[in-house]
């Protein structure tokens, strides 16, 4: 019987009716005249090269599920990760918002220029299909201090991280890029361009953060799907980078 394929997977190669034709099932010539009376069962063709027998993947119309890539978007309180998240998500992302509270007053600040009024008090999640072969699932990490005993499971797993920066509270990413450069996992700072301008520049925002130069660092509007996109994109040719030294090393 047919399988069944998660929805938000790329369609098979063949759709319409070819997809469902004799010709696309057992290899039967397109203009062949039907056979009457008692027939021998079609004859299935050899599965293709690379296909071994028996593998879910065997068999015409049917591909390899794409390969999970766990990536973090951390940061500072009120920078945008949880915006970053739901601008890409291709499912309804899932979040942990709450209402601030008078309770929050001096503790958690957004900002002047924010008009936050929630928090994620756990973490925000989604996911988006890069192509056939790849599935990146994001994880949103809290930004207050207080649940930085959550870091350490959301990174377990992880081959990347994307730290999201306010150019006007750099302070704020300090905690998340000491904490991926202790856990060695491969890390990109991606400045959230509030508003389409940053408050200083790129070359400052390095010097303030003290990064390497094998350390990315991009501008990017977190509420275009497109800018995260390639915000993304960096994470993973980083930790695909970081992948292939220690594969020679």
């Amino acid at each position: 019987m047919d399988s069944v394929r998660s929805p938000e997977w790329p369609p098979a190669p063949l759709s319409g009716l070819s997809a469902n034709s004799a010709a696309a099932r057992y290899g039967t010539p397109a203009g062949a005249t039907p056979a009457t009376g008692r027939a021998a069962p079609p004859t299935t063709p050899a599965p293709p090269a690379g296909l071994r027998h028996g593998t879910p993947n065997a068999g015409p119309g049917r591909s390899a599920p794409p390969i999970p890539v766990k990536i973090l978007v951390a940061g500072g309180f009120g920078v945008g990760k949880t915006t970053t998240v739901g601008a890409i998500s291709e499912i309804a992302p899932l979040t942990t918002e709450a209402e601030m509270t008078s309770a929050g007053i001096g503790i958690d600040d957004p900002g002047a220029r924010s008009g936050k009024t929630t928090t994620t008090v756990a973490m925000d999640f989604g996911s988006v299909t890069i192509d056939r072969s790849l599935k990146l699932y994001l994880f949103g990490t809290p930004g207050q201090n207080r649940f930085g005993f959550m870091w350490d499971d959301l990174a377990r797993g992880a081959l990347g991280a994307l730290v999201v920066v306010d150019s006007s509270r750099l302070d704020d990413c300090y905690p998340a890029i000491d904490f991926f450069e202790r856990a060695g996992l491969p890390f990109v700072v991606g400045v959230n361009a509030f508003d389409g301008r940053l408050a200083v520049d790129l070359p400052s925002i390095r010097w303030a953060l003290a990064i390497s130069d094998q350390v990315p660092l991009v501008q990017f509007d977190a509420r275009d799907r497109l800018s995260v996109r390639d915000a993304l994109l960096v994470v993973l040719d980083r930790a695909l980078d970081r992948a292939t030294r220690d594969r020679r090393d």
